[in-house]
């Protein structure tokens, strides 16, 4: 299993600092901060997945639990018509996200804001968030980064001009977080709240052609 690089500073700290106390105070003292590598070795995990083939799919962007699936976008969602599908990412889940579609990025946007709790409804407009447009036949799909309580650091690696594949990595958020995955409204939605999803595996919805 690959661990994402995002997460090889935290590995490295939390070694030398177990090197460093069971050198300096004995063995017992370097194991809190083997636990604490280990911990961060689960958290950056990054395994491989079956990503669905067939035209208009729209894959899961993250392994997360569904808390809102195919309400009409509210307060705070990019200009238009929507509707949306948003979800929860614990710590301990994988938080790799990947592309839910194929199409273009057009548009990255960074938005800086406040730090509350992820599952909270006002967070997809308040916290901090990274937006990402992807471009394709029938209208753009926009998914949003938005970090959380203890997530406080989003890693986005598209910019605009590049092609999205879908079910492809693109970026990781350090910590529980959340996703608002925003849909046109002729989209079919698949899943419901309370469904658990898989990062580019689980088809949450479809896109007319």
């Amino acid at each position: 299993m690959l661990i994402d690089r995002a997460g090889l500073p935290f590995i490295g700290i939390a070694l030398a600092l177990a090197a460093g106390a069971g050198w300096g105070f004995g063995r017992a003292w370097a194991i809190p901060f083997l636990v604490l590598a280990a911990f961060f070795l689960f958290f950056f995990r990054d395994p491989d997945r079956h990503v669905p083939t067939g035209p208009n799919l729209v894959v899961s962007p993250a392994d997360a639990r569904i808390m809102v699936a195919g309400a009409p976008a509210g307060p705070g969602a990019p200009p238009g018509a929507w509707q949306t599908i948003s979800m929860f990412l614990s710590p301990m889940d994988v938080h790799v996200n990947r592309l839910p579609v194929e199409g273009r990025v057009t548009r990255v946007e960074y938005h800086p804001g406040s730090f509350l709790p992820a599952y909270r409804k006002e967070a997809g407009e308040l916290n901090e968030w990274t937006e990402v447009w992807i471009d394709r036949p029938g209208g753009p799909v926009v998914l949003r980064q938005i970090v959380g309580i203890l997530a406080r650091r989003i890693v986005c690696r598209v910019a605009p001009g590049d092609v999205a594949v879908r079910g492809q990595r693109f970026g990781v958020m350090k910590f529980g977080s959340r996703i608002d995955l925003f849909l046109p409204l002729s989209a079919r939605v698949l899943v419901r709240a309370g469904d658990k999803v898989v990062g580019g595996e689980t088809t949450i919805a479809t896109l007319e052609p």
